[in-house]
């Protein structure tokens, strides 16, 4: 399964299926889900980052340290590589995006076409926003998803992505 349409599993339901009115089941209790979504996200990302931790503290006394000085680099990278590699793939979601029925779906026009897969740009762009405007504001800039239909964030419009709710009949 190597052609595109294997790339996009999300059952699009019609031209207007970014409306949020005319398709509220993909856009059910998202805010919500999301936030449970991040906080097994972060559990996962932490135990990664304390064993990536470990393994640079070991490497570093291993080359009488110096490899100590690329520990905060790595430990940087981390949630980065995480994010953008799970959000880019064929899932389109995270662990915690998975479990709680969520996919990240790109509505740029290029390339994947509407309701395709992000790019890896997307989710870059998504990841650093995200990491950036929550730092920068101290999560103050999440209430923009109070605000409009979709539940879209300030990092999903400057990536040009949705957070959607998987269809009951999807599969992961």
């Amino acid at each position: 399964m190597t052609d595109e349409t294997a790339l996009v599993p999300l059952a699009v339901p019609s031209e207007d299926w970014s409306d949020p009115w005319r398709h509220p089941e993909l856009y059910s209790a998202v805010t919500m889900r999301r936030v449970m979504a991040y906080a097994v996200d972060a559990g996962i990302v932490l135990g990664i980052t304390g064993m990536m931790w470990f393994a640079m503290i070991f490497l570093g006394l291993l080359s009488f340290g110096l490899l100590l000085p690329l520990l905060p680099l790595v430990l940087a990278l981390v949630p980065l590589a995480y994010h953008i590699g799970l959000i880019a793939g064929p899932a389109q979601a995270t662990f915690g995006m998975r479990l709680f029925g969520l996919r990240v779906v790109s509505i740029s026009a290029i390339p994947h076409g509407f309701g395709g897969r992000p790019t890896p740009i997307q989710a870059i762009i998504q990841i650093v926003a995200f990491y950036g405007s929550v730092t920068l504001t101290g999560g103050l800039v999440l209430i923009v998803a109070l605000f409009n239909a979709k539940r879209r964030t300030f990092h999903d419009w400057l990536a040009g992505t949705v957070v959607v709710t998987l269809p009951a009949d999807a599969t992961t």
